[in-house]
């Protein structure tokens, strides 16, 4: 890996997206011709360095430039205090992530467009404008969650997660101090709200999330998605899987991952890009007999 480290080109971007926010991105460049352009569109609460060394592997060993970048509000998108910040989830999964990938076009153009989406990132996808140019998308630990399809024990710490001392923390501060809790980074008020909402309310997912959304059409791409589960994750499990797929409708595939058969004791639903799981990475990028 510190090989890998050395010989990527590694570069720092600004993205504004079309509302006029500023996000903060790397671009990760292998060194030589890229032969295909991946946007990385991170999970939520989950800074762009998590995934830098995956970022930096799929430059060097199969030549992607890679570009990660951080959701307004968060990281090194961060603009004033939190608790003045009004950023959305629709914000992150709809203007976000179609502003990184028109500045990573414009950035690696004339290469075949990939998108590859942790939990959040390929939730939005088929609603935003400006899909018919990609050329693959690979969902990671992705899917529309309700707080009743988490097993137990773990569904104990979302209701207290929706309903105990986060939320109440959350109208006190104006954003939730993820920090304070102990539960990761702090999070823009109106992104948890928004969050809050989609996954306490049954049947939410069935009507555009009930937001006024744009309504998810896939057909506008008709690029294949690869929508990958993993048999221990918790936080997202097959069955939200399945509910994401239908707004891909016959595009998309879903391939369920047991750690055990890459040698790997456990992955859950954020540990798929960690160094340690790098077992995984070829599988996630290229699947196992898929040539770019």
């Amino acid at each position: 890996m510190l090989k890998i480290v050395e010989a990527a080109n590694v570069r720092r971007r600004l993205i504004k997206t079309a509302d006029g926010a500023e996000l903060g991105g790397t671009l990760f460049l292998p060194p030589f011709a890229a032969r295909a352009a991946l946007v990385l569109n991170g999970a939520t609460g989950v800074p762009q360095t998590y995934y830098r060394a995956f970022a930096q592997w799929a430059a060097l060993e199969h030549g992607i430039a890679v570009l990660t970048y951080d959701y307004r509000g968060m990281g090194r998108s961060t603009a004033g205090p939190m608790r003045h910040c009004r950023a959305t989830m629709s914000d992150w999964g709809l203007r976000d992530n179609a502003a990184a990938r028109a500045h990573l076009r414009r950035a690696v153009p004339d290469v075949p467009l990939w998108v590859m989406g942790h939990s959040l990132g390929t939730m939005l996808l088929p609603m935003q404008e400006d899909i018919s140019g990609i050329d693959r998308v690979i969902g990671v630990a992705s899917g529309f969650v309700h707080h009743g399809d988490h097993p137990w024990p773990y569904r104990a710490f979302a209701l207290y997660f929706w309903y105990g001392l986060p939320s109440v923390a959350t109208r006190l501060c104006g954003y939730l101090p993820g920090r304070k809790l102990g539960l990761g980074a702090d999070m823009p008020g109106a992104a948890y709200k928004e969050w809050r909402r989609w996954c306490t309310t049954a049947g939410v997912h069935d009507s555009a999330l009930r937001d006024g959304l744009p309504m998810p059409d896939w057909s506008r791409s008709g690029s294949p998605v690869r929508l990958i589960s993993f048999s221990d994750d918790e936080v997202c499990p097959i069955v939200c899987t399945e509910r994401l797929a239908k707004t891909y409708g016959e595009y998309a595939q879903i391939e369920t991952l047991d750690p055990k058969a890459f040698g790997l004791k456990r992955v859950g639903h954020i540990s798929a890009f960690a160094r340690k799981n790098e077992a995984l990475w070829n599988t996630l990028l290229v699947g196992p007999s898929v040539e770019i």
